[in-house]
């Protein structure tokens, strides 16, 4: 049993030398971090310990106790103790018998960058993995928002941003995976790591990705309360607008199995995740499965199907106009990326003479208007706006149209999106009851 072996050791061997070292640098009373210390206060702690470690160094468990000791100090971020300790021959990789953590470990978990700093210019492992979790500093640090100090120092000191653990996660999908949009916002950590280079197609042997996480965040949000859908969704946008920025292809089914895509789940409920599917059809997603095309899904299917169910179930007459207004101007939006729709041959929409419904009528009519459109050939400006957005990938664009030697009013033509403002109520998520 080498954990109890380890528990015991330190419990009858060297806890007295630890709790020498602790006494002198202050923790015993319940932990001071070093911003509370004045540097008269420090100087003579340096000094006590000094003496202390000059007394107890031909202890036959120094090398442990102070090894120990330095996991603590480090926890507390008292660095000055901890160079101490290294002098006087602490090791830098020992492992705490209960959690196997090591000071560069716990330093990430309690936020301490200075720590962070020394541990790493004293040769501490910046890749070194736990044994349980196979967790490694980086991983632990993307994890919480809190730490994102530890993030930069730890990225800027070398760390690999696309090192995985055994299952194949790395850093940017342990910040995905780690938040969920009400009490962990890891907005910020994930900026950083797709700013260091963050792989965004990265994928676990379970076939995790950083879509996954986002289409499973958006199903939590249909199944929340109205204030938490509206977190939840608040945190999705800020996400997917930093991955599309990065390259991510949303329409692609999340697997093999064909999971729905973000692009699809959001066309699926477009009602109630109306923010979503308009930031996704902005950006230029394609409105088909990018890797199984028509037979998996079709953007203007999923639309027209969701706003006919959703029309049978609305009694509001208020809500119904917004629900028709919402699907036209999605389809609108597509036609900036997208002239062409290429509608499906066969569509399934009520007939009006057979279906009593007082919403059937106006279905029936947003669809002919939409063949009637798609009947002619788009405008040649279109097609040109679709090219040139085309070769300005990935969104946002607009940085890239300012630079372009045109005049502001094509500018303006090439940027429709910038023009977009939602109505009240048009900008959060929804949840389904």
């Amino acid at each position: 049993m080498p954990f109890l072996h380890g528990f015991r050791r330190i419990i009858y061997e060297y806890q007295p030398l630890v709790n020498a070292v602790m006494r002198v640098v202050g923790l015993e009373e319940g932990g001071v971090s070093e911003d509370d210390r004045s540097p008269e206060d420090e100087s003579s702690r340096c000094s006590s310990l000094v003496e202390l470690l000059e007394q107890e160094s031909q202890s036959e468990v120094f090398v442990e106790g102070i090894s120990y000791a330095l996991f603590k100090v480090a926890e507390r971020g008292l660095v000055y103790a901890a160079k101490i300790l290294l002098r006087y021959g602490a090791d830098i990789n020992f492992e705490d018998p209960v959690s196997y953590y090591n000071p560069l470990h716990i330093a990430v978990l309690r936020n301490r960058p200075n720590m962070v700093r020394l541990l790493v210019g004293h040769g501490a492992d910046v890749e070194k993995r736990d044994r349980i979790h196979e967790s490694s500093p980086l991983d632990l640090a993307s994890e919480e928002s809190e730490r994102l100090p530890c993030l930069l120092a730890l990225l800027d000191l070398g760390a690999d941003v696309n090192a995985r653990d055994k299952h194949g996660k790395t850093p940017l999908l342990h910040a995905l995976a780690s938040s969920d949009g009400l009490t962990v916002h890891n907005t910020e950590n994930i900026r950083l790591l797709l700013e260091r280079g963050a792989d965004v197609n990265a994928s676990t042997v379970d076939g995790e990705t950083v879509e996954s996480s986002l289409v499973f965040l958006v199903k939590e949000a249909l199944e929340a309360s109205t204030e938490d859908a509206a977190e939840i969704g608040n945190f999705c946008l800020k996400t997917t607008h930093l991955l599309l920025a990065h390259g991510v292809d949303p329409s692609c089914c999340v697997n093999e199995d064909g999971e729905p895509s973000l692009t699809q789940t959001s066309l699926e409920h477009f009602d109630l995740l109306f923010p979503l599917a308009v930031l996704l059809i902005q950006s230029g997603a394609s409105l088909v499965c990018s890797h199984h095309s028509y037979s998996c899904w079709s953007g203007y299917s999923l639309l027209f199907q969701r706003l006919q169910t959703a029309l049978q179930h609305c009694s509001d007459q208020s809500r119904a106009s917004e629900l028709l207004e919402h699907a036209e101007l999605l389809l609108d939006l597509a036609r900036v990326n997208v002239p062409t729709l290429q509608l499906p041959r066969r569509p399934e929409l009520p007939e009006p003479a057979q279906d009593s419904h007082p919403y059937a009528q106006a279905l029936v009519h947003l669809r002919s208007r939409v063949v009637a459109r798609e009947a002619s050939p788009p405008p040649l400006r279109c097609l040109c706006r679709a090219f040139i957005r085309s070769c300005l990938q990935p969104w946002p664009l607009e940085n890239r149209v300012k630079a372009l030697p045109l005049p502001d009013r094509l500018k303006d033509f090439l940027l429709p999106e910038i023009t977009y403002t939602p109505k009240p109520g048009w900008d959060c998520f929804k949840p389904q009851h």
